[in-house]
């Protein structure tokens, strides 16, 4: 339930009337020196279940992507602060680089940190960098750069590049997805936004029906690929066309040298979903 909570804290800003309240009110202030640490122990449990609904084995070491989950809570916090421009709700994940410097084992302590860096201009809004850090003593093990954007938002500069990243290889394998999914992953992950869950909660964001997170389309992507990569690799996606659940998506993967690149995309017309790049560090 934490998850839901944090969720509906970072909601709040979006209500008329709530979001006149003290503590909740966006107050304009500079985003510079906004982070949330926190400490967590790597309980086998709560990585078997990820691990299972992300296609990962069991292992004594975690997913590359689990550490995300153990800061998300971070990223809500942040978003939830009255420093931050704008309300959780209508934020969106457009792209994640994801690197780790050694596995992280079962029953790890990790001492993690999560901050935000200043608006970036997008031609559609505003872009803003969430940077995630994991630590074991003294020792940094992961780290994360997830970026959202606030469309109709504005920030200064000129609009930035987007992750560099090759085409998505043509699907050669065929994953279906059940409409249950978000609802699964949410479980395992603590993000509860609605438009993951159901038809209903989807439809009153825009969507004909509920669907996939993000972060478990790289997640399972990833899981494909574990057996390929290096230790200490970073691996950088952007997500591109949402998946509708129940669904279908066609996976691929390219290699050339010592990089991989992966895709998710829509079988009928070869439309990106992901497009994603793996390479040793």
């Amino acid at each position: 339930m934490d998850g839901v909570r944090s969720l509906v804290r970072a909601a709040l800003p979006a209500v008329p009337v709530v979001n006149l309240l003290p503590g909740i009110r966006k107050t304009g202030e500079p985003l510079a020196g906004l982070a949330h640490e926190r400490t967590a122990e790597v309980r086998r449990e709560h990585v078997d279940r990820y691990a299972a609904v992300c296609g990962f084995p069991r292992k004594d070491t975690v997913p590359l992507t689990y550490p995300h989950l153990l800061a998300f809570p971070l990223h809500m916090a942040i978003m939830a602060e009255p420093a931050f421009p704008w309300p959780a709700v209508g934020m969106v994940h457009l792209e994640n680089v994801v690197t780790r410097h050694r596995p992280v084992r079962v029953g790890e302590r990790l001492d993690l940190r999560v901050g935000v860096d200043a608006p970036r201009a997008h031609p559609r809004g505003a872009l803003v960098d969430f940077g995630a850090s994991a630590f074991a003593g003294d020792e940094l093990v992961w780290e994360s750069t997830s970026t959202y954007l606030r469309r109709g938002a504005s920030a200064d500069g000129e609009p930035g590049d987007s992750l560099a990243l090759p085409p998505a290889p043509e699907g050669g394998l065929q994953w279906h997805l059940p409409g249950d999914l978000g609802r699964r992953y949410a479980a395992a992950s603590g993000d509860h936004n609605p438009i993951h869950l159901h038809p209903l909660t989807a439809r009153a964001f825009g969507f004909p029906r509920q669907i996939a997170h993000g972060m478990w389309s790289l997640a399972r992507c990833v899981a494909a690929l574990e057996n390929r990569l290096p230790d200490a690799v970073t691996v950088g996606a952007a997500f591109r066309k949402p998946i509708l659940l129940p669904g279908t998506v066609a996976f691929g993967h390219a290699v050339d040298g010592d990089s991989h690149s992966f895709g998710l995309t829509r079988p009928e017309d070869g439309a990106a979903h992901l497009v994603g790049q793996a390479r040793p560090l």
